[in-house]
């Protein structure tokens, strides 16, 4: 017969191992809804200093932050004891009128006095002449044959076949294509300070006419490019149509190119790069591994926002990232100390040598600690050893990406005004011109002018200028 104390002991461990079950169910909830909340949390607190997001995107507090500013509750403006800054005077050469003024009498006798100073003081006013359109009229006459009565036209091959010259073609390439003004904007622009009627539709033809004129020195900046011995690389998001694509800079000491692509995957990048020569500056993206990882540098303005994220974890995870954090500094100052010149390339070689061997083996505790969201980010860093030291042996080669990124900036901000472009034509349009403006601005040529030229010289067939003539 069944004792009912041993059914009621078998009841009560049943009901005990369920409720065990329960209890880990609930356990394990919990320790996901933390996970949860950690990565929210994490998500919530990002912002460019501790992740890839642009510096637009954050809120004035962590704009203020970010430059070590705050509200101090004094007046805006130069403080006292700024020494303050003026207006440099133009030479002579440069002035178009001078008005020389004489003192009447002496302050101090009330003498007439000659105008004969021996010395003077110079301050000058800038202004700008009534801007009005030059036009021309061309006359084309019909004149009859006084022998046999023909009557014959003049040619009209001397006859533009827009009515908009050069200058006007370069000033509407420059505030839509340099510049970012809308179509409209720019019809507006060029009647209220030009008294230049035009069209949208023209606008858009003469967009066409300055894109086609300034293919050849684009050509020539991206033969520069792939020449460079070291060069910079970053990419972002572009639309066309609303359609996403890429957009691409390869920017060098001396020359800046851009190019939207359809994606940012390796096969449509690499062609980009011809021969793939000298040393690439770049973040991690696996879309560059075509690239050798020896001849490449790993930006570590984003290995420094990487720790900076870490760092702001709880556990061993935030004690891995403030000791690499806590690296990365010593990394940046001997870094300016050579930039400087406060220290030699061997002294420079030998001051990084420990801190190398510290941070690969800091890197590799943290990929056997097994971290979340750590331990992977440190692997693939690790992957990229052979690539986070190149600055250090190699002279002209930087340790951060930042030059590609500050070329970018401005077509980022085009993108979010304008939302990309229509067509592939407006592509073309787009790459051109910024490739123009950032090159002729790094090789100190006036972007007008040149754009004048190349205009003037599609219009009589001539060869267009050299962005990099002497």
């Amino acid at each position: 017969m069944t004792d009912p104390r041993d059914q009621r002991i078998a009841e009560l461990e049943a009901e005990n191992a369920a409720l065990r079950a329960r209890t880990a169910e609930l356990e394990k909830k919990v320790e996901d809804l933390t996970q949860l909340v950690l990565m929210l949390k994490e998500r919530l607190d990002r912002n460019s200093g501790n992740s890839s997001k642009p510096p637009s995107s954050d809120s004035p507090d962590q704009r203020a932050e970010r430059r070590g500013k705050g509200p101090t509750g004094g007046k805006r403006g130069g403080q006292p004891g700024h020494s303050g800054s003026k207006r440099d005077l133009l030479p002579t050469e440069q002035v178009n009128e001078f008005k020389p003024l004489f003192p009447s009498e002496c302050a101090n006798c009330f003498s007439p006095l000659p105008a004969t100073p021996d010395a003077v003081q110079r301050y000058q006013t800038v202004d700008l002449p009534v801007l009005k359109a030059h036009v021309i009229e061309w006359l084309r006459h019909r004149v009859a044959c006084p022998k046999c009565r023909h009557k014959t036209w003049a040619s009209m091959a001397a006859i533009p076949a827009t009515p908009f010259g050069p200058r006007v073609e370069a000033v509407i390439g420059l505030v839509t294509g340099v510049y970012h003004l809308s179509r409209r904007v720019a019809v507006r622009l060029m009647s209220d300070i030009l008294g230049i009627d035009i069209s949208l539709g023209a606008v858009s033809a003469v967009e066409e006419r300055v894109s086609e004129a300034t293919k050849p020195p684009v050509d020539e900046a991206w033969a520069k490019t792939e020449e460079a011995a070291t060069k910079h690389t970053d990419g972002t998001t572009w639309y066309q149509a609303g359609v996403l694509c890429a957009l691409w800079t390869i920017a060098t000491s001396a020359v800046t190119v851009f190019k939207i692509l359809t994606d940012g995957k390796a096969k449509t990048l690499a062609p980009l790069f011809g021969g793939k020569l000298g040393i690439l500056v770049s973040d991690r993206a696996t879309a560059l591994n075509f690239w050798a990882m020896e001849r490449r540098q790993v930006c570590w303005a984003h290995l420094l926002r990487k720790a900076i994220s870490f760092s702001e974890r709880d556990g061993p995870s935030g004690a891995i990232g403030r000791e690499l954090l806590d690296y990365i500094t010593i990394i940046f100052g001997h870094w300016h100390a050579l930039r400087d010149g406060k220290l030699s390339r061997d002294e420079f070689r030998a001051l990084m040598a420990p801190v190398r061997l510290r941070i690969e083996a800091l890197l590799e505790r943290a990929v056997k600690s097994k971290l979340p969201h750590v331990s992977g980010s440190c692997v693939d860093i690790l992957e990229h050893r052979a690539a986070l030291w190149t600055f250090v042996d190699t002279e002209g080669v930087e340790p951060t990406n930042n030059h590609a990124e500050r070329e970018l900036r401005a077509f980022v901000l085009w993108r979010k005004r304008s939302f990309g472009t229509q067509s592939e034509r407006g592509n073309l349009y787009a790459e051109r011109l910024m490739t123009v403006a950032h090159t002729a601005r790094k090789q100190k040529r006036n972007v007008l002018e040149f754009l004048t030229a190349c205009c003037a010289a599609a219009r009589t067939g001539a060869p267009a200028p050299s962005l990099f003539a002497a």
